[in-house]
């Protein structure tokens, strides 16, 4: 059941049998090699003959030797190889096959020749025109995963992608050993033909300095501080960020220059970035000096380019959190002004007796009236109550929210000026007047002039909108109207935000704000299409959309169809039926308010602590021993089993080393050097998926299974989060005033399978 993308990385290479890769768990494997376990459906789909299949049947001799042939046609349909089996073993299938075939027949046991089981194969395989592979077989399927391995360097993926050919060449399966080593021998000669070119391409000066990443050196290594990603947005942490990003910037501009020449893919260069961001430093110089140098410049490869990523996160978080503020407090000033003029209308009602006061004498003059009306009243609340009750007029709730900007300007300055000057924004033609207002604003910060000191000539104003423009211009009396520099660079903070998320705007050196157009085949190597579509031996590929869109059109039709025959004829227990009439209604069938939530015999189990827990499933699966210490076999002692559950619960409880350390009788220094030295990506994720396999391996798991299949759907959890993420945001609705993160979690058969820490 394990799902992980970071394999076992050894040398592969052929002829090593206790060196293979690990690409499949034992579950895997045994669904792609085991004998079939049929059901009853399974038996009528599997064992059911063609006419051409029948006709070879009625050509066999014995009646046992009739059974084994249909025995084995059913298992090579299903997993397109061949089975040893004993007749005790398949007695439920030959059961079958003797009812509906061969219901006189009676047979307490037998047994057929290893001659004649052969020689049904080789019928079995011209019958359903597969073969077994040969050597020019073999050399295509090596030549099939040397290609997959330029894609991605990912072993599952080599694997999958030979098995795809497998099945184009209409070829038998062969054993796991034999995809082994073939991936072995792929991803070993990728990683061959990546070192060669690199030393061609490498200076010793390049050299040296990729291997400085790895240097011990006083504190941290370089490439442990470069992992790092910033803990939150705050100025302090994006300035950080901003100094990894130049600190880098040269090795980024060297491996934009050699990796195209590893002809590589952006897969392949994630996935070897991502083995240098999940093995430790003293593993990364056990490799091969040049194969190591791959990893570490796909890594500042991409490590500049999420460096973008965070910039841009920060930039639109913050543009996005002021525009937010700004529109509360327009409401709230709105809120106010109604709330004061409401208050205001009886002494507006006073002030409206008084012209039918009739002891106010007729010829006594207006402004006496008026004075008279503005100690009862001050005359801006008047007309504000005035504005109040007159239909036409109301509260401009966009000008309190620019008002709401002008206090702001010292915060936006800080934060956003830095971010905007660090970025190279491209965008597509319609954005080429905003893309010159943000090449001005760069070239008045980098001067360090104010934007209001330059003439309103030099500032590109094309691209506002005229609606805009009355609350980004002051309206003097005197004199021609005069741009407001603070609300006019605010304004192009909030059209870049809306330009980024709707794709207009983007950065090249990004991985998610870039252009769809990056990620597309060049014009030259797309002239090659129909080489390339056929290399792929894909026949989906080559089948004309038309097509293909038609015949999903139709599965569709006829799901649908299926579908609504079953509501109708009551077989989906799930809906109800309600017939009043001709009129026939369907709904949901939700439990009553009398369903037990929870089965009684939960009540009857004793509460058990979460270390003997923790206890026990280490006696079953071992997975304590997957924490290896960071050194490897440099190690004096054993791996201090207390102290690692100890950290465990400290942090998957959100408790901390600290805490625990309080309330355990194992120090903080012990816990702090434990969980360096043993908790990490690597043993974290070999610890979950021997969890999860041994779970899988009970026979409660497949009590879950719908319809014959591991029922599997995703979601996240919502945690607060005890220290600073990049990722933890703040939501009143689930953390109220505290940050958090998000878990998305896969779940098969209620077991956990992968997961990933999104923003909140």
């Amino acid at each position: 059941m394990a799902c992980t993308d970071i394999p076992v990385l050894e040398d592969p290479t052929a002829g090593s049998r206790n060196r293979r890769l690990k690409i499949l768990g034992q579950e895997e494997i045994e669904a792609l090699y085991g004998r079939p376990r049929f059901s009853e459906e399974e038996r009528e789909q599997y064992f059911a003959l063609t006419p051409a299949e029948q006709k070879a049947l009625d050509e066999l001799g014995s009646i046992p030797s009739q059974i084994t042939f249909i025995l084995q046609l059913g298992y090579f349909k299903a997993r397109r190889l061949f089975f040893v089996f004993s007749p005790q073993e398949a007695a439920a299938d030959i059961q079958y096959i003797q009812a509906y075939y061969f219901p006189a027949f009676q047979a307490p046991d037998f047994t057929v020749s290893k001659v004649t089981r052969l020689k049904q194969q080789r019928l079995i395989l011209a019958l359903c025109r597969y073969k077994f592979c040969d050597d020019r077989d073999r050399r295509h399927l090596e030549t099939k995963a040397r290609e997959a391995a330029r894609v991605s360097g990912k072993p599952i993926y080599v694997f999958r992608q030979v098995w795809q050919a497998l099945e184009a060449r209409r070829l038998a399966v062969p054993g796991y050993s034999f995809l082994q080593d073939t991936v072995g021998r792929a991803l070993h000669f990728e990683q061959s033909r990546l070192a060669d070119i690199l030393r061609q391409q490498l200076s010793p000066a390049h050299a040296n300095a990729l291997n400085d990443l790895l240097d011990d050196q006083p504190g941290l290594y370089e490439i442990t501080q470069l992992k790092r990603e910033p803990k939150d947005f705050s100025a302090t942490e994006i300035k950080l960020e901003i100094e990894r990003g130049q600190h880098i910037r040269t090795l980024y501009q060297l491996s934009q220059s050699v990796l195209p020449a590893l002809t590589i893919s952006n897969e392949s260069i994630k996935y070897y970035a991502s083995l240098v961001a999940y093995y430790s430093v003293f593993r990364l110089k056990r490799f091969d000096p040049w194969v190591a140098r791959v990893y570490l410049l796909c890594f500042i490869h991409h490590r500049y380019q999420r460096h973008f990523d965070n910039l841009l996160a920060s930039f639109i978080f913050y543009v996005r959190k002021w525009t937010d503020a700004t529109k509360f407090a327009a409401k709230d000033r709105v809120y106010t002004h109604r709330v004061e003029a409401n208050q205001n209308l009886q002494k507006a009602a006073q002030v409206l007796k008084l012209f039918i006061d009739d002891q106010i004498a007729e010829d006594t003059p207006f402004h006496e009236l008026q004075a008279r009306a503005f100690r009862l009243l001050e005359r801006e609340k008047l007309e504000q109550v005035a504005d109040h009750i007159t239909p036409q007029v109301g509260f401009d709730e966009t000008a309190f929210q620019w008002e709401h900007i002008d206090g702001l300007s010292l915060q936006f300055k800080r934060y956003l000026r830095p971010l905007l000057s660090a970025v190279d924004f491209k965008g597509a033609p319609a954005q080429t007047r905003l893309i010159e207002g943000l090449d001005f604003l760069k070239t008045v910060f980098a001067q360090g002039r104010p934007l209001g000191s330059y003439p309103a000539e030099q500032i590109p104003t094309d691209f506002l909108p005229p609606k805009t423009e009355r609350y980004l211009y002051a309206h003097g009396k005197p004199g021609p109207r005069r741009l407001i520099p603070d609300r006019y660079e605010f304004y192009v903070y909030r059209l870049v935000r809306e330009r980024l998320e709707a794709g207009d705007l983007y950065c090249r050196d990004s991985v998610r704000f870039r252009s769809f157009e990056e990620d597309l085949v060049d014009d030259t190597t797309w002239q090659r299409k129909t080489e390339l579509i056929e290399r792929t031996g894909l026949p989906l590929l080559q089948q004309p959309i038309e097509d293909q869109l038609e015949i999903l059109e139709q599965e569709l039709e006829d799901r649908i169809a299926t579908v609504n025959q079953r509501i109708t004829a009551g077989e989906n227990e799930y809906f109800k039926i309600k017939k009043k009439g001709n009129t026939v209604r369907w709904s949901l069938q939700y439990p009553s308010d009398q369903d037990e939530a929870n089965h009684p015999v939960f009540d009857t189990l004793t509460p058990v602590g979460i270390g003997r827990v923790l206890n026990f499933v280490h006696q079953n699966c071992r997975f304590m021993d997957a924490f290896e210490h960071v050194l490897g076999r440099y190690v004096k002692g054993p791996a201090d089993e207390p102290a690692i559950t100890a950290s465990l619960l400290a942090w998957g409880t959100n408790m901390g080393l600290g805490r625990m350390g309080q309330i355990s009788d194992l120090g903080y220094p012990t816990l702090a050097t434990v969980s360096d030295n043993f908790i990490r990506l690597e043993t974290l994720i070999e610890a979950n998926d021997r969890i999860t396999n041994a779970l899988a391996d009970l026979p409660i798991f497949h009590r879950y299974d719908i319809g014959g299949a591991v029922h599997s759907s995703s979601d996240g959890q919502k945690f607060e989060t005890g220290l600073p993420t990049l990722n933890a945001r703040h939501s009143p609705k689930y953390f109220g005033l505290k940050k958090g993160i998000v878990a998305y979690t896969l779940v098969a058969n209620h077991i956990t399978v992968n997961a990933r820490i999104i923003g909140g």
